[in-house]
């Protein structure tokens, strides 16, 4: 890969240097306020479709089975463009296919307040899969180039900034419904903050060259496999994710029997440290290296799940959940990381590489957790995930790129 010399222009010498090393400073402070700020717009929609889904399925007179099938469209539609994305980015440039991938994301959000029907939906959730996973691979091929830029690890910071911007998306949507805006509008205010965003920060993306020489076919196999090693530590990853969006609220309602006005904090406590970990957790990256940092990351997952099923009372089960939100936090930012340095395979299509095992353990995750419930109950469900941890940390110890 190769940076342009955004200001190799500007010859520093003598009593200048120092207003050079500022102006490098200020401008690469810039670079990943921009990146953020797609990373922000990303989550704000994400966040934005999931506060208004009980409404939508009340206006559509939908129950929950049909809702349930047509929400599956959302997956199916990123799947089918993860044989796309990579390399859509890698021909054009994740500076070019980004500012246009997220602003078609924001506007088919629009349209999803537009359905009169469950097929109208449906469809609607499937484009909208299809752009979320186009600009999920090039923003964080932005979010490898400017890490490469700052000669640190700066990625899970950027992964607390989507995360932050899920809070930012429920808040704002309770406001809407307070304020009993329709969904296309409040769908359209999204759409129109996220243009503002693009605008504002498209001309800071870095324009970068991919430069791939291939190895002997041989080399090149062998050096492959360890995308697939890190696909499989995500898909660890997202399993343990997954099941704390879909089923934490059923466990704390069925297992913890926690009051109704408490079965949402579980999952809170788990969102609040999964972007809490994000934040911090570059400096005990940059501190302790990737590798010790995963491996106690997966154990702590482990632990976390574990826990919660040794001890289903309130106040473990909470903790628990904290442990879990926080052993994740840090894992697929780093597997994007290391998956974006491939040394003969380029930064998009590495990236989708990884991304699309890792995703499969979202996407099975949950689904499985219910039948494997359904036969021997959801603690043993929750028991059996906690596995996944363990394996991670196993996994991490094994892959030499790991540092």
């Amino acid at each position: 890969m190769q940076y342009f010399n955004f200001i190799g222009r500007y010859k520093a010498k003598g009593k200048y240097r120092k207003s050079y090393r500022d102006a490098k400073e200020s401008y690469l402070t810039r670079i990943r306020w921009a990146v953020s700020m797609f990373y922000f717009g990303m989550g704000l929609c994400f966040a934005t479709w999931a506060s208004r889904i009980p409404i939508i399925k009340a206006d559509l007179h939908l129950t929950d089975g049909q809702l349930g099938t047509i929400l599956f469209a959302l997956p199916v539609g990123q799947l089918t463009m993860m044989f796309f994305s990579g390399k859509l980015v890698t021909r054009f440039g994740s500076h070019r296919i980004l500012p246009f991938s997220i602003l078609m994301y924001a506007f088919s959000l629009t349209n999803l307040g537009l359905a009169q029907n469950a097929w109208q939906l449906g469809l609607g959730l499937y484009i909208l899969g299809i752009f979320g996973n186009l600009s999920n691979i090039a923003v964080n091929t932005q979010g490898v180039y400017t890490e490469g830029l700052f000669k640190k690890t700066i990625m899970s910071s950027f992964h607390g900034v989507w995360s932050l911007a899920g809070f930012t998306g429920a808040i704002v949507g309770l406001g809407m419904l307070a304020l009993k805006l329709g969904t296309y509008t409040h769908f359209l205010i999204i759409a129109i903050l996220v243009l503002v965003l693009d605008v504002l920060n498209f001309k800071f993306l870095i324009k970068a060259k991919e430069i791939v020489q291939l190895e002997k076919k041989k080399g090149f196999r062998k050096r492959d496999k360890s995308l697939i090693l890190l696909g499989i530590i995500g898909f660890c990853s997202m399993a343990s994710e997954g099941i704390m969006f879909d089923w934490s609220g059923v466990y704390f309602k069925d297992i913890v029997m926690a009051p109704e006005s408490l079965v949402v904090l579980g999952y809170a406590s788990f969102m609040i440290m999964m972007a809490s970990g994000r934040f911090f957790g570059d400096g005990l990256i940059n501190k302790f290296g990737r590798k010790r940092v995963m491996q106690i990351s997966g154990v702590v997952i482990s632990s976390g799940l574990f826990t919660a099923v040794i001890f289903p009372f309130i106040i473990p089960a909470t903790i628990a959940f904290m442990f879990v939100g926080l052993g994740v936090s840090t894992i697929i930012p780093t597997l994007y990381s290391l998956a974006g340095k491939h040394p003969t395979i380029p930064t998009g299509e590495a990236l989708t590489a990884v991304s699309s095992v890792s995703f499969l353990g979202f996407l099975l995750g949950p689904p499985v957790i219910g039948h494997i419930a359904e036969l021997f109950g959801l603690r043993f469900s929750f028991a059996f995930i906690g596995i996944f941890g363990f394996f991670i940390a196993l996994m991490v110890s094994r892959i030499r790129a790991i540092e």
